[in-house]
């Protein structure tokens, strides 16, 4: 059974269990685009968001603010769960989380089906890492660029089962990293038992972004040549990636793509998602029941092999709804804009933005001047000042930026949609001032 033949037939699946009997007709959520929005003027996208205007924010991809759809969505479902909880709940919940993974399948071009919703990059990486089937002296092989959700994953795995984790450096010098050297120094380190391969799309320690796809295409060399069983999966945790590159999961060419949706996509707070491949999701277990066809396979009504992963792979239980059943304005947000369109501005304000701090004699930057080699982040140092201490001094100028939360700390701009050429040029002339 396909998941549209099983929604045609909720009314009917639902009228056999007397717990979970709707109270009423499946109301129609609204439509929460109305013309105040022009896609094509970036002062328009501006002002779809309640960020004060008296700071300049360059660091909006830590913890997004809401755009006026995101916000209203998040609003109208706060409401009606204050007004009638059981009501709303039953009105939506076997086709709100279906209409989320459609979603972001559009923006993904991906199949909805194999998309499980999260609540954080940190949940994904935790339900991918803890649960990818080795067996006895496999490895996963994993690099030194990678942020803490990525490195404690995995070593939590290896503490609880034993399980090998190996750390590889791609590049010594951000600034300098290329793409050569990257693939080189990933085939040079996968070894025979090696059989996950887990990076970062976009490096927040460096702004270096790693060239996902030509490292995927030697990877299905590499994997043609092994047998099935010992195929290496490679998984990418992308939370700065997406919402950035205009690129399809099959242009990417990973096995798992694993993001929180609620910095550069700008969704709700506390939402994710995970896509898989058909035969990688086969390599996984879900840890936590999901709560959508799953629950009606586990009642007898439906069949285990009707559920599609993605809803096998949704951790279930009682959600922040509102905020989760909000996530695809965010995905239609970014697609009436157009991705070209994002992806062109977002790489436009950082190479201003790179190509003025490189000027600076007392500015040492360390992320990549290429848009091939880096997105939406730029790290540098300023001479004679921590890290800490540029953004300090920014912020009281009313320049929002952030220092990287790793062992070797930069500071860091982000410059996003939310930006203009205005803004890139004050934060640089701040800088410049620091000598």
């Amino acid at each position: 059974m396909k998941r549209r033949d099983f929604l045609a037939n909720t009314s009917l699946f639902l009228g056999t269990l007397p717990l979970l009997n709707p109270l009423s007709a499946k109301a129609e959520i609204p439509e929460f685009y109305d013309g105040r929005i022009d896609p094509e003027d970036w002062d328009s996208v501006r002002k779809q968001f309640s960020l004060t205007s008296s700071r300049i924010h360059l660091a909006t991809f830590l913890l997004a603010s809401h755009p006026r759809p995101v916000a209203e969505a998040i609003e109208y479902h706060r409401r009606e769960f204050d007004k009638d909880p059981v009501h709303h709940w039953h009105e939506h919940f076997m086709t709100a989380e279906p209409a989320q993974q459609a979603a972001a399948a559009e923006y993904l071009g991906a199949n909805p089906d194999h998309i499980a919703l999260t609540d954080s990059t940190t949940m994904g990486l935790g339900m991918i890492y803890s649960t990818i089937k080795l067996d006895q002296g496999e490895e996963i092989l994993t690099t030194t660029h990678d942020h803490y959700s990525t490195e404690m994953s995995l070593n939590l795995r290896a503490d609880r089962t034993g399980a090998k984790v190996r750390r590889i450096s791609l590049y010594d010098d951000p600034a300098e990293a290329n793409t050569e050297e990257i693939i080189s120094r990933m085939l040079s380190g996968i070894k025979e038992n090696t059989r996950v391969l887990a990076v970062t799309w976009v490096h927040s320690s460096t702004g270096v972004k790693l060239p996902i796809s030509e490292m995927a295409k030697y990877l299905k060399k590499l994997n043609s040549s092994r047998n099935p069983e010992d195929r290496i999966l490679f998984c990418v945790d992308g939370v700065h990636g997406l919402g950035i590159e205009n690129i399809s999961v099959d242009e990417l060419g990973c096995d798992f793509l694993i993001a929180g949706t609620h910095k550069w996509i700008f969704g709700p707070r506390g939402t994710g998602i995970i896509w898989g491949k058909p035969e990688a999701w086969k390599k996984v277990s879900p840890v936590i029941p999901g709560f959508g066809m799953s629950y009606g396979a586990w009642l007898g009504y439906l069949p285990e092999e009707a559920i599609p992963v993605g809803d096998h792979m949704s951790p279930g239980g009682f959600h922040s709804f509102e905020h989760r059943w909000a996530l695809q304005e965010a995905f239609k947000f970014h697609m009436s804009i157009g991705k070209q369109r994002v992806q062109d501005r977002i790489h436009s304000l950082n190479t201003l933005m790179k190509e003025g701090l490189a000027k600076m004699s007392h500015v040492t930057l360390r992320t990549p001047m290429s848009p091939s080699l880096s997105s939406g982040m730029v790290c540098f140092d300023v001479k004679g000042h921590t890290a800490d201490e540029v953004v300090a001094k920014l912020m009281k100028q009313n320049i929002v930026a952030s220092s990287t939360p790793y062992k070797v700390i930069h500071a860091r701009f982000a410059p996003s949609v939310i930006n203009n050429e205005g803004e890139i040029k004050k934060a640089l002339k701040a800088v410049e001032e620091f000598r």
